[in-house]
């Protein structure tokens, strides 16, 4: 099975690992607090305390693993080329309703649509890459076909 690539902008390798130091640092330890005093509190086979924190403390794990893995294998977002979207470009866009929308193009992790930042997987953001200033571009959106052209690159 192939992986797809996955990207981190510098900020978002940053929040990354901070998240990640804070999960295994902070939580780990109320985790484990939890889990201590559910296992104190009497028998652990019918005890729910105890198994919600066990529950817990895998969830924790694996979030921990997946930051590992998402910074051990991320690579960096560097402009490729200029005047062509890419990852890491901020585009202006307008639609025919005379509509405009900033987006930064960014990998999934730092997707986050209601701040102007797209992923290079979604529609919209797959339909940008490597296109131009003044090209038209047609995207089949989960709210239906829209228009865009391209009005700045940065």
């Amino acid at each position: 099975m192939e992986t797809q690539d996955v990207f981190l902008t510098d900020d978002g390798r940053r929040h990354a690992s901070s998240q990640l130091e804070m999960l295994r640092t902070v939580k780990r330890a109320e985790v484990a607090r939890y889990l201590h005093e559910a296992k104190e509190s009497g028998d652990v086979i019918d005890n729910a305390a105890y198994e919600d924190a066990k529950n817990e403390q895998a969830r924790l794990e694996g979030r921990i693993q997946e930051l590992e893995m998402l910074l051990a294998q991320a690579k960096p977002i560097t402009r490729e080329r200029a005047g062509e979207v890419s990852l890491g470009s901020i585009v202006h866009l307008s639609t025919s309703d005379d509509r405009e929308y900033h987006y930064s193009i960014v990998g999934a992790f730092e997707a986050n649509p209601s701040q102007g930042r797209i992923s290079n997987e979604s529609p919209v953001g797959r339909a940008l890459l490597g296109h131009k200033v003044g090209d038209m571009i047609i995207v089949s959106t989960p709210g239906g076909v829209r228009e865009y052209t391209i009005l700045e690159i940065n």
